[in-house]
């Protein structure tokens, strides 16, 4: 395929997610949703929220990802006597030297895991703000940098609020994913006791596939590709609709905007596409915006969910027609395969929200079907143009955004 960002093309960079996504399954029963979800959020640059109930694995799947990346992996464990210096690290003073030194805290790491994040109090979880959307520590008035890349990837249990403290807005904001894991089948959790059986650890572990040179290709692979000027207007659109919903107090914000954008753009990364579909921000609004939103007290008495109001703005918002023969009106260029000809703009090329039925995506990242005139959708089975327009419909796209 045509494009490339270093010695990467985007074809390699989609075979290196599928890497990732088979060597974590080694070791995680978890439906491929959230593992796409959760890689979407690394490639983006940004932080992910993963919320769920004690057991589920959720510790496990930030340790094994961090380990598949080749990438440095810190917990911290928060807890109500957890202080911001336990996070970010203090100066200590050197008897040796007779002088301050900095000592890093846990934060200083690739991946960092905040485990049960809503433990701590809120001057703790804002110890991270600065990390999570600067990159950065403060400490009396010394800036440190963090390590490139840098992922948080936070953890909180949503039905014991006893002695928790709720993330504040602000922070919520600043995870470009909020994903959850759920129960797994019958068969998940027979496989989950197959591999305990087969090793004599109690944490399962794996060898990496790659290292933080490679990511932070696929980083820089996301960044070359190209939005349609009307898939950024169906980003904005739907933004627009929960925040006039009178569910909601707070909609997405114009911030909640661009993390979403750049989630898109490396769904299509993962599809192996050099430009992104209305389907890529279908499948991923429920995990780039509900988290954003702020429900009336009306709403909240009424057990109204957070994914309903963006299943309201999915339905209420036309689907635009993209096609990557048409031009762009930004003046961004097209992008071609390496024979030349233009590829179809097809939703089942990319299957990057994971399928929880388990079917995996094509290694060639959509190659067998750039010749099919017509495509079959993967969830309901009706024709769709290969054009790419998803048609406008109410209740057949339903599933895209949960």
């Amino acid at each position: 395929m045509a494009g490339l960002t270093g010695d990467l093309s985007v074809e390699a960079a989609s075979n290196h997610c599928l890497d990732i996504v088979d060597r974590v399954e080694e070791a995680v029963v978890v439906e491929r949703r959230v593992l796409f979800e959760t890689l979407a959020g690394v490639i983006a640059r940004g932080h992910v929220l993963v919320e769920d109930v004690p057991g589920t694995g959720k510790t496990v799947l930030a340790r094994v990802l961090a380990e598949s990346l080749g990438l440095e992996f810190n917990r911290v464990q928060f807890t109500p006597d957890l202080l911001p210096a336990d996070v970010t690290g203090s100066n200590v003073y050197n008897e040796h030297e007779r002088e301050f030194e900095f000592a890093q805290g846990p934060v200083f790491s690739n991946v960092v895991l905040a485990d049960e994040i809503n433990r701590a109090p809120p001057k703790t979880q804002s110890a991270l703000l600065e990390s999570m959307e600067e990159r950065q520590v403060s400490v009396d008035g010394t800036t440190h940098p963090l390590p490139t890349p840098f992922v948080v990837i936070a953890t909180q249990n949503p039905v014991e609020q006893e002695g928790t403290f709720q993330l504040p807005e602000a922070q919520r904001d600043r995870f470009s994913v909020k994903t959850s894991m759920e129960y797994p089948d019958v068969e998940g959790e027979m496989g989950l006791l197959d591999r305990r059986a087969n090793r004599r650890t109690i944490a399962p572990s794996v060898e990496p596939v790659m290292g933080p040179e490679t990511v932070r290709a696929l980083q820089e692979c996301a960044e070359d590709v190209r939005v349609d000027t009307k898939v950024r207007r169906y980003i904005v659109d739907l933004a627009r609709a929960t925040r006039e919903d009178d569910r909601t107090e707070i909609g997405v914000s114009p911030r909640g905007v661009q993390r979403v954008f750049e989630a898109v753009r490396a769904s299509a990364v993962i599809a192996g596409r050099r430009y992104s579909t209305p389907d890529d921000v279908k499948r991923l609004a429920n995990a780039t915006m509900s988290h954003r939103l702020v429900l009336t007290t009306e709403a909240t008495i009424e057990g109204t969910e957070k994914a309903d109001v963006i299943q309201a703005a999915l339905d209420a918002v036309d689907v635009p027609a993209v096609s990557p023969n048409a031009p762009d009106t930004d003046d961004t260029p097209k992008q071609t395969t390496t024979g030349g000809s233009e590829r179809a703009d097809s939703p089942s090329e990319a299957t990057p929200d994971g399928d929880s039925r388990g079917q995996r995506p094509e290694r060639s990242a959509g190659e067998a079907a750039e010749n099919e005139a017509t495509q079959l959708d993967g969830d309901d089975g009706q024709p769709t143009d290969s054009s790419g327009d998803s048609r406008d419909r109410s209740d057949d796209d339903s599933g895209h955004g949960q």
